[in-house]
């Protein structure tokens, strides 16, 4: 039959449907490929989990009433209430200043950077399953000593895209995407709620060794239940494997222009935007406990659940944010209009929210209305800058796997540089001045947040770029 093309309201990526090959709605769901996506869902669940952990703990690994502060001087006791298990066992505590707290947070991403960049390769070279399985079955067992192995974790949220590859047909991967995707913020806001009711009543070694074993643990059925790609799954459908394979026919493949894309100021404008935005959520992500604890001086049990409750918000706003988005192009907004506005609200609400916090008298309606909204409002940035990639250089049958690949590594590689610098530069702030420390964290977020909102609604674009768009060769 005939191919009819649209333009997909979420992403703007290129609709290629055959009527006839279409499944049926009610059989979507039950489908393989969405088990894969929801099995990548928990894959993502586990691994944001792992990542989130220690922000809930530290605040019952440190001694914060002793400011003598060294780097490894540890004690045997607990701080704060008495803990359930007490009398059986006792964790150390350990004398951390704020910057080397800072210090400790960036170094777990050091390896997350490089791996990022080259996941996608050994993806491609050896299989994602085995990429995946091997990386969260690894970084779950150094959870156990409480060690975290962010080369390993790069290599889970960096090799998932390839799966798409094979498995998503081109007008449904986002929809896969958002499935998987959306495991990392519920898996936020699961481990800080959970994690602090864990360490006030086992102990915070107990956070690492229950985390880390459900990883080991799952990372075995995930070398059951996931698959490279539709021909070699053993228990999908015929009829499902024939639409995948057939949906996927007509890609093709294109040198990779690295010269001309490291020119585009839409494409770095999406770079320097994430980036601004990535300090915004690191600062949220990892500071949220300690902010609360050093405000209220709560036990670490109601700390995990007041800090919890912002990451909930902003999972609902996630989703709603996307059904937003679809609204307004269905209602013909442009498509850069409608990226640049959910960008704009991701980014300066949340930003000024927080700056304004030190100035208020501090009480748990203010303080907690204040994160909620500078949380929750951030998620709208899902719908903005971090699916713009797919509207400049769009994933489709006129571009190159390599290129997605470059794009998606190199501009998430950027963006999470900011993972590095932020735990330390706050961290610094707050040593060096523990007066007015918060209210310098909140300034500087402020500022580097709005010099990259500027710069990705003056130069940001939707349209598909030059050199993502299919070239004709002509042999002479």
């Amino acid at each position: 039959g005939p191919r009819v093309l649209g333009m997909s309201p979420t992403s703007g990526s290129l609709l290629s449907e055959e009527s006839s090959s279409l499944p049926h709605p009610w059989l979507i769901l039950c489908s393989t490929r969405y088990g894969i996506a929801f099995t990548m869902h928990m894959c993502n669940f586990i691994t944001a989990a792992q990542c989130t952990v220690l922000n809930i703990t530290i605040v019952a690994m440190v001694n914060s009433t002793d400011h003598r502060f060294q780097f490894n001087d540890s004690t045997e006791g607990l701080p704060g209430d008495s803990f359930a298990f007490s009398y059986l066992f006792k964790v150390p505590v350990y004398n951390w200043s704020p910057q080397i707290q800072g210090i400790i947070f960036s170094s777990l991403s050091y390896g997350l950077i490089l791996m990022l960049f080259l996941s996608g390769y050994l993806a491609g070279r050896v299989g994602t399953k085995r990429v995946v399985g091997v990386s969260l079955f690894a970084t779950s067992l150094f959870t156990f000593p409480s060690l975290q192995l962010e080369l390993d974790r790069g290599s889970v949220l960096g090799g998932q895209h390839t799966l798409w590859e094979k498995w998503g047909p081109p007008h449904e991967r986002s929809r896969l995407c958002s499935i998987s995707l959306s495991g990392m913020i519920l898996g936020s806001f699961t481990t800080i709620l959970l994690g602090g009711m864990i360490c006030q009543n086992l102990g915070w070694p107990f956070a690492f060794y229950i985390f880390g074993g459900i990883g080991c643990v799952y990372s075995l059925l995930w070398f059951v239940l996931v698959y490279d790609d539709p021909i070699s799954h053993p228990w999908i459908n015929i009829i499902e494997r024939e639409y995948i394979v057939s949906s996927l026919a007509d890609q093709i493949h294109q040198p990779l222009p690295i010269k001309v894309m490291l020119r585009s100021l839409p494409l770095w404008s999406i770079c320097v935007c994430g980036f601004g935005h990535q300090w915004l959520i690191i600062t949220l992500m990892v500071y949220t406990p300690t902010y609360i604890n050093s405000v209220f001086n709560v036990n670490v049990r109601d700390n995990g659940f007041l800090s919890a409750l912002p990451f909930l918000v902003a999972w609902v706003t996630g989703i709603l944010g996307g059904q937003l988005a679809d609204f307004l192009l269905t209602k013909n907004f442009r498509l850069v209009t409608v990226r640049k506005a959910a960008t704009f609200l991701g980014n300066f609400p949340s930003s000024a929210l927080l700056v304004v916090l030190p100035y208020i008298t501090p009480s748990y309606i203010t303080t907690m209305t204040f994160l909620i909204l500078s949380c929750g409002l951030s998620s709208f940035c899902h719908s903005g800058i971090y699916i713009n990639v797919l509207d400049i250089a769009p994933r489709r049958r006129v571009i190159s796997t390599l290129i997605f690949i470059f794009l998606t590594g190199a501009t998430r590689g950027f963006i999470f540089i900011a993972a590095i610098l932020t735990p330390t530069v706050n961290g610094f702030l707050l040593d060096q001045d523990p007066e007015f420390g918060w209210r310098n964290v909140f300034l500087l977020l402020f500022a580097i947040n709005l010099s990259g909102l500027i710069t990705y609604l003056i130069f940001g674009e939707a349209v598909i770029q030059d050199w993502a768009k299919e070239r004709k060769l002509t042999r002479l």
